[in-house]
């Protein structure tokens, strides 16, 4: 097998850290990885690890083709996706590239864990725990009102009584829920593998969130979010990375589901770092090496992020 091995990102403008991972982790495999990453933007940080491809947006009619075009002048051997409506553009690349490494899972269970409404839908099929839900006629306040599209916390609203309600139009589009005012949140890295079965499974507390992005968190070997990992994970709907978040109610201990997002998190590293290395599992199964399930990662690896600059020259010097 050719040791060179390009990898294409689709919206990782800002997955500078994961690329740097991703790059040391082949070199140990013997592999040379160049990074690809397909934006709207040529000036963004991913730029300072790999090569900024500048494409069209998700929903444009030409961008299948256009990605096809890219996937044959790079050469690429592996599409990652690192936001949400690039998920389901890469489950259609899937279905198209039978030659290219792209683990994700099919485009009608992206739509579902993509669409709030749908996925809580989906969960109480399961016999996944979810907060309280409610009509427009029957809430029990506070209440969170959820987009059903949307991520990164972007427009939800908590909303105290009927008279704030009546201040918020169109309230058809929004997940109406139990509003958890003392709530511990956890992310759970996971990793199903070609073949469905479930690799890894890290669960980590979301200590500080900033615009749907975790700033600080840490690993954690909690008991109820691995078990309920694994339900979601046995539904056999899922492959290669997938981020799960919960909310523990202090009040009740109770636990419950929030969403899940069938790509590798911003957080993922923390993850990696705890022993539970996500990015060698991939590169494994790129290489159809066998895998098998890690469970000896450690507890109470604590990471934090920061900003860092990176300066494009007029000159390009």
């Amino acid at each position: 097998m050719n040791d060179k091995l390009n990898v294409l990102f689709l919206g990782g403008a800002k997955r500078v850290s994961l690329a740097e991972h991703l790059i040391d982790t082949a070199r140990r495999k013997g592999l040379d990885v160049e990074v690809y990453s397909y934006e709207l933007d040529e000036f963004v940080p991913i730029a300072s690890v790999g090569t900024v491809i500048l494409g069209l947006r998700w929903k444009d009619e030409n961008i299948i083709p256009d990605l096809l075009s890219v996937i044959r002048e790079k050469d690429i051997h592996i599409v990652l996706p690192f936001v949400d409506p690039a998920v389901e553009v890469a489950s259609r690349l899937r279905s198209i590239c039978s030659d290219v490494f792209i683990p994700v899972c099919r485009e009608d269970i992206c739509k579902v864990m993509f669409d709030k409404q749908l996925s809580v839908d989906w969960f109480k099929k399961y016999d996944i725990p979810v907060p309280q839900c409610f009509s427009i006629g029957n809430i029990e306040f506070p209440v969170i009102l959820k987009p059903r599209t949307g991520s990164a916390s972007k427009g939800i609203k908590i909303v105290y009584s009927r008279d704030d309600l009546r201040n918020i139009s169109n309230l058809g589009s929004y997940v109406i829920q139990t509003y958890i005012q003392d709530g511990i949140e956890f992310t759970v890295d996971c990793y199903v593998s070609e073949s469905r079965d479930i690799v890894s499974i890290v669960p980590r507390i979301r200590l500080e969130v900033a615009g749907g992005e975790v700033i600080k968190t840490r690993t954690i070997k909690d008991d109820v979010c691995i078990t309920l990992s694994r339900k979601v994970l046995q539904t056999g709907q899922f492959i290669g990375p997938v981020t799960i978040q919960f909310i523990r109610d202090v009040a009740t201990d109770k636990t419950y589901i929030m969403e899940i997002n069938p790509r590798l998190g911003g957080g993922v590293i923390a993850s990696i770092e705890a022993g539970a290395n996500i990015l060698s599992t991939l590169l494994d199964e790129y290489l159809k090496y066998p895998v098998e399930p890690i469970v000896s990662w450690k507890e109470n690896i604590f990471m934090t992020r920061y900003f860092k600059e990176v300066i494009f020259y007029a000159d390009n010097h």
